[in-house]
């Protein structure tokens, strides 16, 4: 099947069709680029989605609530949703258990839901390599991308360079106000979700010393305790998603690019992008965008590696 007739049954719905064109995104090589662009050039008349990111520690129940949050933004009035979750892969082998296809719960088989797991591989900050290219297709095919990071500590904040909004998940007994206070990825979230809410005042508490500990801060984020047992604050979560920014996921291409970059060709490559134009955002837009830099900058690279050192 072609990658024009790929296109046309994605905007139907067909999840294999979306499943083969999220591997041409995943595809790391300069080589795919042109493929990206006119796969995105075949979508570009749809609209962008938003991108959320959940983030927080292993076993905070993240899983379990992106099954519950999804049912609850088509409920309230969200055309379609796509899950992409990140599972650790194992640092023996790099394979990844890819647990989170377990976890996730759709209601029924619902066209308008699209799951969609990623190991991280060797990549810091919760995501997987390809994480922002598939979220530059979903998002052409999907209102809202829900982006489950893999578990993360407290550094690991990475999935706020590609989500437009990101909620960070803790769960009742996450710490007092000093542990939240200096966990770093605390300083980034738009706002926060108490998760296991079933769990009574345990979860009351928690949300009243994390909204304590905010009052510290420069500015005022929504704390929502929810639970995807009872349904307790799914909604509310929702629609506080439903109500955010959208389409920000462009904006941080000169960025998504540099880290390209530096995967690809390390701190040396970093230095002729810097040489090659007076800025990042430059030179994406001398040479038409992210594939079109992508394919360039590999081109020089392969290029530079093919002229002998002279004598």
């Amino acid at each position: 099947m072609t990658d024009a007739a790929l296109c046309a049954a994605a905007r139907h719905g067909d999840k294999r069709a979306i499943a083969r064109l999220v591997s041409a995104f995943e595809d790391p090589r300069p080589q795919a680029a042109p493929r990206r662009a006119a796969i995105l050039a075949a979508l570009a008349d749809r609209p962008i989605g938003r991108v959320v990111g959940l983030t927080g520690a292993p076993g905070v129940g993240k899983s379990t609530l992106v099954g519950a949050l999804a049912g609850a933004l088509l409920a309230a009035g969200e055309r379609n949703v796509a899950v992409v979750a990140v599972d650790p892969s194992s640092p023996l082998t790099g394979g990844a258990l890819l647990g989170d296809r377990t976890r996730v719960r759709f209601a029924g088989d619902d066209p308008r839901l699209y799951f969609r797991s990623q190991a991280s591989g060797a990549i810091a900050g919760g995501v997987a390599r390809a994480t922002h290219q598939v979220c530059r297709l979903l998002t052409r095919l999907f209102a809202t991308v829900i982006v489950e990071t893999v578990g993360v500590g407290q550094g690991e904040i990475e999935i706020v360079r590609i989500a437009d909004t990101t909620w960070l998940v803790v769960q009742p007994h996450g710490g007092d106000a000093i542990q939240f206070l200096k966990a770093g990825v605390m300083e980034v979230p738009d706002g926060f979700v108490i998760s296991k809410g079933d769990l009574g005042s345990a979860a009351g508490a928690t949300a009243a010393t994390l909204t304590a500990a905010l009052r510290l801060g420069t500015a005022a984020r929504p704390v929502i305790v929810t639970s995807a047992v009872t349904g307790v604050g799914v909604a509310e979560l929702a629609a506080a998603i439903a109500a955010g920014p959208r389409g920000r996921l462009v904006d941080r291409e000169p960025y998504l690019f540099e880290r390209w970059v530096a995967d690809e060709y390390g701190q040396a490559g970093l230095r002729r992008l810097a040489a090659a134009a007076p800025s990042t955002a430059a030179y994406l837009a001398a040479h038409g965008g992210l594939d079109g830099a992508q394919l360039a900058f590999g081109a020089a690279e392969a290029c530079r590696d093919r002229v002998p050192d002279p004598a």
